[in-house]
């Protein structure tokens, strides 16, 4: 168990008021939030073990379950006190419970030629892979006129450094803000999941020390899948396009996602779409 639990608890205790857990706040606080004592309280465990949890010293006693891990009902009840949501309950556990794994296999590797038939089937549809570190995998053609991706390395593929390190990034997704914030918040719970990935280990590092904005967000603690959603990109050719997407896990590779794009039929930029993919067949025939 490392420092990731106890950043979790602390940073989402340090969000809600006494009161609105009907607690007194006794006046002024020398930090926001709820004290370790007062989650403790609410939660029915011990303060002692509670502490033991945030300091990453792994708990003691009858709660813990044979595997040596923290029980759901502990992680239920803490859950219920800091107002987690899914995602955030499900990160918890994963930090909580760490799975022993080897540390995977290197970026641009597992893509099945049956997914790689899928992706060129969805000619209206930027379409791409991504693995739990988000890097691009494969792409269709669409996806490749869109983003750029033919001609580059798995560093270049990766999104994190795409969106943190690459200037262009923020001229190409006119909400950037949010983006990076989606970015974070999703390689945040894969780290949770894959706790003995090195190679994400060493991107989260590189982001920190490359990037204040990373930095910043990181330490926000924003935990949230990318699994739907609306991007906006301004593409130097056809201009903007509002995409829909929504992610597929593929069932035989579950740290493999398809990310496709599904403009609506006859949109503004369903039409871009369709330019663009006829430019960019005219310009590699």
């Amino acid at each position: 168990m490392d420092g990731e639990l106890g950043d979790l608890l602390r940073s989402r205790r340090a969000r809600i008021r006494p009161e609105e857990v009907g607690l007194p706040s006794y006046g002024r606080r020398r930090v926001p939030g709820l004290r370790r004592e007062e989650v403790a309280q609410l939660a029915g465990v011990s303060v002692d073990y509670y502490v033991r949890l945030e300091q990453g010293r792994g708990p003691g006693g009858p709660s813990r379950t044979r595997s040596g891990g923290v029980s759901d009902a502990v992680l239920d009840a803490i859950a219920r006190v800091l107002r987690l949501d899914g995602a955030e309950r499900e990160y918890l556990r994963a930090v909580a419970r760490p799975r022993r794994q080897a540390s995977g296999g290197p970026a641009g590797s597992g893509v099945r030629a049956g997914v790689r038939l899928i992706l060129d089937g969805m000619d209206r549809n930027p379409a791409y892979v991504l693995d739990h570190r988000m890097t691009v995998l494969a792409w269709n053609a669409l996806a490749d006129a869109v983003l750029g991706f033919d001609g580059t390395g798995p560093e270049e593929r990766s999104l994190p450094r795409r969106t943190f390190l690459d200037p262009a990034s923020r001229d190409l997704y006119p909400d950037w803000t949010a983006i990076a914030e989606q970015t974070v918040a999703h390689l945040r719970l894969q780290a949770g999941h894959h706790p003995g990935d090195a190679a994400l280990g060493e991107l989260v590092g590189e982001l920190t020390r490359a990037s204040e904005d990373f930095r910043r967000l990181w330490a926000d603690h924003l935990v949230k899948p990318c699994d739907h959603g609306v991007k906006r990109l301004r593409h130097p050719v056809v201009g903007l396009l509002t995409l829909p997407y929504e992610t597929l896990t593929v069932p035989s590779a579950p740290d493999r996602t398809i990310v496709a794009y599904a403009p609506e039929p006859g949109s503004e930029t369903a039409e871009r779409l369709a330019l663009l993919g006829s430019w960019a067949t005219s310009h590699s025939a």
